[in-house]
């Protein structure tokens, strides 16, 4: 393995003293990167690969955590601000649409830049959202300026994307789905620890210190940039791939995976800002103060996350697709109980469902994602069993799975921005969650329906291991 600084890789042939002078702290890049090679793996990729997970980990939470931010928020909004149910459920809106769609140049981003130095930058950039909401959420802030606030914070939703196309390519065919499993749960972990420091401050400080919230978040950002600046590093052979976003728009099975995270991601993200309010609003009587709500908003985002990298860890082992299809079909079912708990206005039943909502959402999550490599990996063994060349179908394999990794993670984003609409027209019309949460049994069905047919029953042996 080879790790040379960028000074070094721009000065081959010049004297290095002079460059070093001029380009200082630009990072370290690995020229050599074989993790499928079980030798070049034991000899010290393993080791360089999981302390570019561990950072990568923790700037992803944070990430998760100012993206989530208005889920709290929210919760701060008393009479002194004005603000109807309608249009906090639009302030949660507003961050995960500006999330879902920065998720698409955040996964360009690593390839144009380097995953270490793309690191570095996106989370020092998470300052901005933290600073301004610390300072300016108070009584008497217009709306506009709340939304614009609010807006600012879909910065942190674009940390996942970038992030886990770093990591996908750090790691071997046979460990990606707990790789990007842990991965991607530790920075789901963001939204549950979010809800628990909310929690602390309602108990502390009560409902009239907002801004509280985010000025914790300050100095967590800064240790998240120079950890990632002193402990990651950034991968050659992931810079030269402009072309790979077009080639995997043009492949059906980016479309289907990414329908099918809208129903996983989506379904968390978009539960994960709206919980809070669903239950003040719906259950009005039992949440009248918002701490009230705070203590039970954690539970769901943070057993979401833990099981994450279950789902990845169980489709390792028995298939992406079948952990996909059996955890739609429970996704249904819980969505069910929510929709019998609201109409007998069972608070316990409710609760019950909307935590094994996102229990299955987690799982789901760490699962689906494990398709991704398996799908362009089983192609690329499809094409090499046809006579093709196996360095570059493996090539392939990672560039268009990397690519995917990003348009599904955007598409699955907005998911989140779908969940919540869906929350807001039903309270206008029906004073009701129902409308939506038969909305979501419908989608989970459309969804466990396109995993049979397009991969336990049409391919089965073409996409083998999906």
């Amino acid at each position: 393995m080879t790790v040379t600084t960028d000074v070094e890789r721009k000065g081959r042939g010049y004297p290095l003293g002079r460059l070093s002078r001029l380009r200082p702290l630009r990072g370290r890049w690995i020229d050599d990167w074989r993790p499928e090679d079980p030798e070049f793996w034991r000899a010290g990729g393993a080791r360089t690969a999981r302390r570019n997970l561990i950072f990568s980990i923790f700037s992803e939470h944070i990430g998760f955590s100012v993206w989530t931010l208005w889920s709290v928020l929210v919760l701060f909004l008393g009479p002194a601000y004005g603000i109807d149910p309608a249009g906090k459920f639009t302030l949660t809106a507003v961050p995960a649409l500006i999330g879902s769609v920065l998720r698409v140049p955040y996964t360009f981003a690593v390839a144009r830049f380097g995953g270490r130095n793309w690191t570095v930058f996106s989370a020092a950039l998470l300052l901005v959202p933290s600073v301004l909401a610390a300072f300016l959420v108070q009584p008497g802030v217009s709306y506009t300026t709340l939304l614009l606030l609010a807006a600012v914070a879909g910065v942190g939703g674009g940390n996942f994307a970038s992030s886990m196309a770093n990591i996908n390519a750090f790691y071997p065919q046979h460990l990606k789905g707990w790789a990007l499993g842990l991965n991607a749960g530790g920075g789901n972990l963001g939204v549950a620890v979010l809800q628990l420091v909310g929690l602390a401050v309602l108990a502390t400080a009560g409902n009239g210190s907002p801004g509280l919230v985010a000025g914790i978040y300050i100095p967590l950002i800064v240790l998240a940039a120079l950890g990632s600046a002193l402990y990651m590093d950034n991968l050659s052979q992931a810079r030269n791939d402009k072309r790979a976003m077009r080639d995997v728009c043009r492949d059906p099975h980016t479309w289907i995976v990414s329908v099918l995270y809208i129903g996983t991601f989506g379904s968390f993200i978009g539960f994960g800002f709206a919980f809070g309010q669903v239950l003040q609003v719906q259950f009005k009587a039992d949440f009248d103060t918002p701490i009230k709500a705070a203590y039970l908003t954690f539970l769901g985002p943070l057993l979401g996350s833990l099981i994450r990298p279950v789902g990845g860890w169980m489709a390792d082992r028995l298939g992406g697709a079948k952990v996909t299809f059996c955890n739609f079909v429970a996704m249904a079912a819980a969505a069910g109980l929510v929709l019998a708990a609201s109409g007998l206005e069972s608070l316990p039943l409710f609760l019950t469902g909307f935590i094994l909502l996102f229990v299955f959402s987690g799982l789901g999550n760490g699962s689906t994602y494990k398709m991704i490599p398996a799908i362009f990996r089983a192609k690329a063994e499809l094409g090499v069993a046809n006579g093709g060349d196996p360095v570059a179908a493996e090539h392939q394999a990672r560039r268009l799975a990397g690519a995917l990794i990003g348009i599904a993670g955007a598409v699955g984003a907005f998911g989140g921005v779908l969940v919540n609409v869906a929350f807001r027209q039903s309270f206008l019309t029906s004073g009701t969650g129902e409308a939506a949460y038969m909305a979501f049994i419908a989608f989970y069905g459309l969804c466990f329906a396109l995993t049979w047919l397009v991969y336990l029953r049409t391919h089965p042996r073409k996409l083998a291991g999906v």
